[in-house]
């Protein structure tokens, strides 16, 4: 299968925001970027928002429970 391409999201946010986010994904073994793709996958599947692609929601949400 081939992989997707990915875009590039570039954002501002407080240090201390940063700081949190790390320490979240050091905890689950994740990398940053991947940390804030779960959590916006987790918001949008919260409020009831399609994102896409499914098997990427269904890993996203096993990774963000185990």
């Amino acid at each position: 299968m081939a992989a997707s391409k990915t875009a590039t999201l570039t954002l501002r946010i407080e240090p201390e925001i940063k700081e949190a986010l790390q320490r979240a994904a050091e905890l689950e073994h994740r990398s940053i970027a991947n940390m804030v793709e779960v959590l916006i996958r987790e918001h949008c599947r919260l409020k009831g928002i399609a994102t896409g692609n499914t098997s990427n929601n269904k890993r996203a949400a096993k990774g963000a429970t185990s």
